[in-house]
């Protein structure tokens, strides 16, 4: 059977992809999931006869739709799908290949949001000192947990966090996030003397070749997700947490417990690394009791 003949879509859409990736600066994992997303809405196009850009419209979307439901893709992920499309068919507006968007009165109804689940402040300090000092790597394993609570970091950048990224005397992190965007974090006290503490005992063991990551394993490379995700939950079941802990969770933690403590809802988006304060503003919905102690004490109703 020989190759199937490229289409005028192929084209605009690796045309597309290369715009995602080099002039938006989307993350590589970003751009590859967009690209997932529109092969299928492109092999169901391809089926039902359409070969160009020009030729999409509604029905072909909502048949697209349909048939991710009928393959019981979850409502999250047929939202994700629909984002791509969505995207996609916009930059052939754009490009002149379509005339107008398909999906622009096309009314999805969007999936309940999920709450981000956040510890207890108990339940942190129990996970925070359940690496003890005396054991093999609890040192590392403590700067870890620390890093991941005080600076609200993404497990990718955390693996990816470099010496030179880290400044201890000033007491702030300078993290590259989501399409190689930087932030800087402030460092707390505790995880400042975490971090220093690994870091010391690393040098002082002095086996082969010093590693640029803050968290490498023995052979110098970072540490990976997967072991990051291990990790977190050993030391979560070691401090009777259970299994219900996941490094994310810590991220969800660090940003409820900046806006239970009052913090702007500007500095905790640009704590985090959020593009838009609308992804920020889910952690709204899980502080409803600072939200009242606000209302009750400055509102002249109350």
């Amino acid at each position: 059977m020989g190759r199937a003949t490229p289409t005028e879509l192929d084209g605009l859409i690796d045309r597309w992809l290369d715009h995602l990736a080099s002039e938006r600066g989307l993350a590589r994992k970003t751009v590859e999931a967009y690209a997932r997303d529109v092969a299928v809405f492109a092999r169901g196009l391809l089926g039902r006869g359409v070969r160009t850009a020009g030729r999409i419209g509604p029905a072909d979307v909502r048949a697209h739709l349909a048939a991710l439901a009928r393959d019981g893709l979850a409502p999250r992920s047929q939202a994700r799908a629909l984002a791509a499309v969505r995207g996609f068919l916009r930059f052939c507006v754009r490009e002149r290949r379509l005339p107008d968007d398909p999906t622009a009165r096309l009314v999805v109804r969007r999936p309940p949001a999920r709450l981000p689940h956040a510890l207890g402040g108990r339940d942190v300090e129990a996970l925070l000192a359940a690496p003890r000092d005396a054991e093999p790597l609890g040192v590392r394993d403590r700067a870890l947990l620390e890093l991941l609570y005080a600076c609200g970091l993404r497990v990718s950048e955390l693996v990816g966090l470099r010496g030179e990224q880290v400044n201890l005397e000033a007491g702030f992190v300078r993290v590259v996030g989501k399409g190689g965007k930087e932030r800087v974090v402030p460092l707390g006290r505790p995880a400042r003397a975490a971090v220093d503490a690994w870091l010391a005992a690393r040098r002082a063991a002095g086996r082969g070749r010093p590693s640029p990551f803050v968290f490498a394993g023995p052979t110098g490379r970072p540490l990976t997700r997967q072991a990051v995700w291990k990790l977190v939950r050993k030391r979560a079941l070691a401090a009777g947490l259970g299994k219900r802990v996941f490094p994310h969770m810590l991220r969800h933690t660090f940003a409820t417990h900046l806006l239970t403590g009052g913090a702007d809802l500007r500095v905790v988006q640009a704590l985090l690394g959020h593009a838009d304060v609308g992804t920020t503003q889910i952690y709204t919905h899980v502080t409803p009791t600072r939200l009242r102690e606000v209302h009750r004490r400055h509102h002249p109703r109350a």
